[in-house]
């Protein structure tokens, strides 16, 4: 079974409002994409990527308190 990925989507929603950064996990973008849409019927996706976010298994514990900390 594959890992799950988290994509990041910008979209439009129905009634106009511009979503930004909403992070959808799934195994192919195909189905982020699916779960995005039962989510959000009827939305415009405007923009789309894949997070790339990697950690060490060596994380010092002040790396790890950045990592959290960060907006």
């Amino acid at each position: 079974m594959d890992k799950p990925v988290k994509y990041i989507y910008q979209i439009r929603s129905r009634n106009g409002v511009i979503v930004n950064n909403l992070q959808i996990y799934g195994r192919t973008e195909e189905e982020a994409r699916e779960k995005l849409l039962q989510m959000y019927r009827h939305c415009e996706i405007l923009d789309y990527g894949v997070a790339t976010v990697e950690y060490s298994a060596n994380s010092s514990y002040e790396e790890i308190l950045d990592v959290i900390s960060k907006d």
